[in-house]
């Protein structure tokens, strides 16, 4: 909840009389690094600002607004730091690309790119935890190609080598997921949505594959809601 009373909050500048700048319009005024999510908007569930996260993208921040994606058989990992009290999520579609890894769609830069930024807001690689989402087989007849899996399987020996501890996880089966992350504190909330029907998820999957995207130059549990 937000605390009207706060400047920082409610994102109030200016001076007496002139009109006042919410933290909503300054987000979506605000220069878009290239990868990072532009999608802002007021959730009312959790009557606050939001950001979206789609595919391909990461957005990191320090201040009490929710980061949210859905996946399906993607993978969205949360990265959050107890001691600086940052956080971001990230979304991406495959563990690598055919000689194409400069990209957000790909495992290795994703997670990279999302380090980083934690690191520019004042994190340390050494107190990362994290939360991992997503790699359901949200496609019938298509286990063949195992990309869950192998999204998850990325994920979880990525972070190991990293030595950044998965606090918890809600991978696999056959759910896409709608994720919620806090990152002032670190809360993540995951929804399991019905999976007889991922046609939206493969579209957003496919057109986010076809987009061109330029190279950037109480944690510890989860809530289902």
């Amino acid at each position: 909840m937000l605390d009207t009373t706060s400047a920082r909050s409610n994102g109030l500048s200016g001076t007496a009389g002139a009109p006042s700048t919410t933290r909503l319009d300054r987000l979506k005024a605000r220069l878009r690094k290239p990868g990072e999510a532009s999608f802002f908007f007021y959730e009312a569930h959790f009557k606050t600002d939001a950001v979206k996260v789609l595919p391909g993208e990461y957005f990191v921040h320090d201040e009490d607004l929710v980061i949210l994606t859905t996946l399906g058989s993607c993978i969205a990992a949360c990265l959050w730091d107890r001691n600086a009290r940052v956080g971001g999520m990230n979304h991406f579609m495959l563990p690598d690309g055919a000689g194409v890894q400069d990209s957000g769609r790909y495992g290795s830069y994703a997670m990279e790119l999302l380090i980083n930024e934690l690191m520019k807001k004042g994190a340390t690689r050494s107190t990362l935890e994290a939360k991992v989402f997503g790699g359901g087989q949200v496609i019938s007849g298509m286990n063949s190609l195992n990309v869950g899996q192998r999204n998850t399987d990325f994920v979880i020996d990525y972070l190991k080598t990293e030595h950044i501890p998965i606090v918890s996880k809600d991978v696999l089966d056959v759910y896409p997921r709608k994720v919620c992350f806090f990152p002032a504190s670190g809360k993540a909330m995951v929804k399991r949505l019905a999976a007889a029907n991922p046609e939206a998820l493969i579209a957003q999957d496919k057109a986010a594959s076809q987009r061109i995207i330029p190279p950037a130059s109480g944690a510890g549990s989860i809530d289902l809601f």
